[in-house]
């Protein structure tokens, strides 16, 4: 499947800089900054599809110095906008030339992988990213679960697609977003908690963590699905030792 970027167009990337880290996107950050803590040493990052600079800008305020980067010069240029002394950029899909290899304590990818097809595509920009690396150093990779295409949400609505509950790996599936004003459904790529382990050891990279985090219900949030269902997989990777 050739690779479309869903956010290419203006409209949908001003739609998407509407967005902040509540809803539904409150749990994919909840518990992020514990991860971090536990399991990042050093303080440079690279936000990989930093989009509007949204997770760019969050850590900046965990004290990260972080370089944005992004394959939508339409969300490129609305990052620059809101965070004008922030350091962004416009990449190809798959091009890391201009970025130095083993310079990164942290590579953080936040639903970026979400609507990438295929598996080779997943494991050359894996493994593009694990060469970013400095020592100990972590990617972190958010992503949807199989099920947040399956379940109505805060800020998600699936229940116009049901076919996506036939859905396998590989497959698009379509899920709107509530809270901003483009209504206009996201095509995403289903890719499985298996599969995703599958690709990430093709890449040379080891998996540390696994967290599917869910809701409380004491966060004063009127839930829909997020109490039992986990929307989001939050993975920690790291590179995988030289055997002797």
């Amino acid at each position: 499947m050739e690779f479309e970027n869903t956010y290419g167009d203006a409209r949908r990337a001003a739609a998407f800089d509407e967005l902040d880290f509540s809803g539904t996107y409150y749990l994919a950050v909840r518990d992020l900054r514990r991860i971090l803590s536990d399991h990042v040493r050093g303080g440079r990052a690279l936000d990989f599809g930093c989009g509007t600079g949204r997770s760019t800008r969050y850590l900046k305020e965990l004290g990260f110095e972080t370089q944005g980067v992004d394959i939508s010069g339409e969300m490129v240029a609305l990052a620059e906008r809101r965070d004008p002394g922030g350091d962004y950029r416009v990449i190809t899909d798959g091009d890391f030339d201009g970025l130095v290899e083993g310079s990164f304590d942290l590579v953080l990818c936040a639903f970026t992988f979400d609507n990438i097809p295929g598996r080779d595509h997943k494991v050359r920009l894996f493994t593009g990213l694990r060469q970013l690396l400095a020592d100990h150093g972590r990617v972190v990779n958010i992503v949807s679960t199989p099920e947040i295409y399956t379940h109505d949400w805060v800020t998600f609505s699936t229940s116009a697609y049901p076919e996506n509950r036939l859905a396998r790996c590989g497959d698009v599936v379509r899920i709107v977003t509530t809270d901003y004003s483009d209504g206009r459904p996201v095509e995403d790529i289903i890719w499985p908690h298996e599969n995703y382990l599958a690709v990430y050891r093709e890449a040379g990279l080891t998996t540390l963590l696994h967290e599917r985090p869910t809701a409380s219900g004491e966060e004063g949030i009127a839930w829909v699905s997020e109490t039992s269902v986990p929307p989001w997989s939050i993975y920690v990777l790291g590179v995988e030792p030289t055997m002797p």
